[in-house]
């Protein structure tokens, strides 16, 4: 990593500490109304995103604007008005992509080069995920939208361990498997990467058969490989 790279991803983790930091405020008094409004707070905002793709066209339209945000929720109350009327992902054709990401943070990864003046400029797509990486984990998908409702709830509750570290989640329904993800924010950090895995395992009660793998957002950047190549598999 050359030293615009270093002062880049310095800037970008400043940009995402302030962000959390200006997120928990926020949080507090939105929690503070729905209580006040009779409603059950969240810990979390959360957003769905929908991405969905012709299954072997390719297109011109940059990915960030392929992903569409269906619905915000920050109450019990919301998230079951809503989730209640979703397809469940057996119906939903491949490819396609659900999302469940803590409000503020896009489900976006890739980064934009800038060329200008012989001087490359590295701008992160979204500065909470920059740093960070993913747990993967392959579904039969006879299985796969049980494993999803589980982490949709343990997300949305707030009963994973170092949840502060989670990003969100994803869950890519492809033509022979369903892969579901979980994004964390920081890939270096060794022990709150081990510690989401664990508690994914344990939340999920996976079979030992089951598989997980990691890889951290750089390097998809590099081989251009949402799944492929993982570092990581425990």
């Amino acid at each position: 990593m050359d030293m615009v790279e270093k002062n880049n991803a310095i800037n970008n983790q400043g940009v995402a500490d302030n962000s959390l930091l200006d997120g928990e405020a926020e949080d507090r008094e939105r929690q503070a109304r729905d209580l006040k409004a009779g409603l059950h707070p969240l810990r979390h905002k959360f957003v769905f995103w929908y991405t969905r793709r012709a299954p072997g066209v390719r297109t011109q339209t940059p990915y960030e604007e392929s992903i569409k945000r269906l619905v915000d929720f920050s109450t019990v109350e919301g998230f079951w008005v809503c989730y209640c009327h979703f397809a469940r992902p057996s119906t939903l054709p491949s490819p396609t992509d659900l999302h469940l990401f803590k409000d503020g943070i896009r489900p976006l990864w890739e980064l934009v080069l800038s060329f200008l003046l012989t001087i490359v400029v590295i701008l992160y797509k979204d500065s909470a995920n920059c740093n960070g990486g993913k747990w993967i984990i392959r579904f039969k998908k006879a299985v796969s939208g049980r494993f999803w409702e589980d982490l949709v709830l343990a997300l949305v509750g707030d009963q994973l361990d170092y949840g502060d570290n989670i990003c969100g989640a994803v869950l890519s329904i492809r033509f022979s498997e369903d892969i579901l993800s979980v994004w964390n924010r920081n890939a270096s950090d060794h022990q709150a990467v081990m510690g989401l895995r664990d508690a994914i395992k344990r939340h999920l009660k996976l079979p030992h058969s089951y598989v997980m793998e990691y890889k951290p957002h750089d390097a998809s950047l590099r081989d251009n490989s949402s799944y492929r190549n993982t570092w990581l598999r425990g």
